[in-house]
C-alpha cells in the first residue's frame, strides 16, 4: 500500500528541510536529536492520577523507575494491573522522557499501573547492561507491586522498537528463571535478530524513516561483539524454545525494515502454543505510536494494546 498521507507530509517536510538521520551523528547528538522529536502528552487520553519517578538499587548502582497511575475509578476498587514499560531508541537514544505520552496512554487506557524503566544505554553501557537493569526492575516490580497499588499477579511487559526487543527478553528471562511471573507481553515493532537478512530489511533503504541502515547503526553500538547477539537475550528470535511464554501481543509497520522479524517472531511464539495476536500496519512505517496525536490508526492501535492488557490482565 502506499505511505499514509500524513507520512507522506513528513517526508516530504524532511527532505526540504534537510533532515538527517540519527546514523549520520555522533551519540551524543543524535540523543539530543531524538529527544527533540519526542512525542507530545496526548490531549485524547485522560491524564494520570499521578507520576513520579523514584530509584531502585540496580546492577550498577541507582535504577531509575517512572510510576502511572491512572484516574479510573477502578483504582478505589483495589490493586490494579501493572505494566512495566520499556522505551525504545535502539538501545542507543531514548529516555523515560521520550516514551512519556505512550506510559500515560497505557495507563488510562488498560487501566493499569505503569512503570517505566530508566535502563543504561549503550555505547556506553553495551548488552547486557540493558537487559540487567530491565530485569532487576522487573523483579522489583515482581516483589513490590503492593506498594504502588498493583497486583503483581497481574503483570505485563510492554516495549516498542528496542523496548520492544526488551519485553521479550524479559518474557524469556522470567521463563528461564522461574519468576517474577508475567502475564501478557506487548511487542511493538520489535528487533528480534542481530543479523536478519530478510526481505523487509532490504527494502527498506529510505534516509527519512527509520531504515536498515539505522537497524546496523544500534545493533553495533549495542552489541561489543557480534558474537553477543547470538544470545536469545540478545536476539530472541535465536531462543532455543518459545513455550511457556505469556500471550503477545505484536505489531509491525509495513515500511519498517523490522516487519518481516515481527511476523517471524509472531510464528515462533504461535508455534510454539503462545496464544499471539498479530497486527501489521501496512501504510505506516517504524514509530508510528508516536503520532497518536494526529493519526486515527496510531490511536486505534493504542486503543488495541488498552484492550489487550486489559482482557489478559483482568
Amino acid at each position: 500500500m502506499p505511505l499514509d498521507p500524513i507520512y507522506t507530509g513528513i517526508r516530504e517536510y524532511r527532505v526540504t528541510n534537510g533532515f538527517k538521520p540519527l546514523y549520520t551523528m555522533p551519540v551524543d547528538r543524535a540523543r539530543v536529536a531524538d529527544r527533540d522529536t519526542e512525542a507530545e502528552i496526548w490531549d485524547w487520553v485522560e491524564e494520570p492520577k499521578e507520576v513520579f519517578d523514584f530509584d531502585i538499587d540496580g546492577p550498577a548502582g541507582p535504577l531509575t523507575l517512572r510510576v502511572y497511575r491512572p484516574q479510573s475509578e477502578s483504582a478505589n476498587d483495589g490493586p490494579l494491573p501493572v505494566v512495566v514499560y520499556f522505551f525504545g531508541g535502539g538501545w542507543v537514544v531514548g529516555s523515560l522522557d521520550t516514551c512519556e505520552a505512550i506510559c500515560r496512554a497505557v495507563a488510562a487506557l488498560t487501566p493499569c499501573v505503569v512503570v517505566s524503566v530508566g535502563y543504561r544505554l549503550a555505547p556506553e553501557n553495551p548488552f547486557p547492561a540493558a537487559i540487567d537493569d530491565c530485569y532487576a526492575a522487573l523483579e522489583w516490580v515482581g516483589e513490590h507491586a503492593s506498594e504502588l497499588g498493583a497486583d503483581p499477579a497481574r503483570m505485563a511487559v510492554a516495549g516498542d522498537s528496542s523496548g520492544g526487543n526488551l519485553a521479550a527478553v524479559m518474557a524469556l528471562m522470567a521463563r528461564d528463571k522461574g519468576g517474577p511471573k508475567v502475564s501478557a507481553q506487548v511487542l511493538v515493532y520489535p528487533p528480534t535478530r542481530h543479523d536478519a537478512t530478510t526481505q523487509s530489511m532490504r527494502d527498506n533503504v529510505d534516509p527519512m524513516f527509520f531504515n536498515a541502515q539505522s537497524s546496523a547503526w544500534f545493533w553495533g553500538h549495542y552489541l561489543a561483539y557480534p558474537a553477543d547477539g547470538e544470545s536469545p537475550y540478545a536476539s530472541p528470535a535465536k531462543a532455543a524454545d518459545h513455550s511457556g511464554l505469556p500471550p503477545a501481543l505484536l505489531m509491525t509497520a509495513e515500511y519498517c525494515p523490522l516487519y518481516d522479524e515481527g511476523e517471524e517472531y509472531a510464528k515462533l511464539l504461535s508455534g510454539a502454543g503462545v496464544p499471539v495476536e498479530f497486527h501489521p500496519y501496512k501504510d505506516l512505517p517504524h514509530g508510528f505510536l508516536q503520532l497518536s496525536a494526529v493519526l486515527e490508526t496510531s490511536r486505534n492501535a493504542m486503543r488495541l494494546i488498552g484492550d489487550f492488557l486489559h482482557r489478559r490482565l483482568s
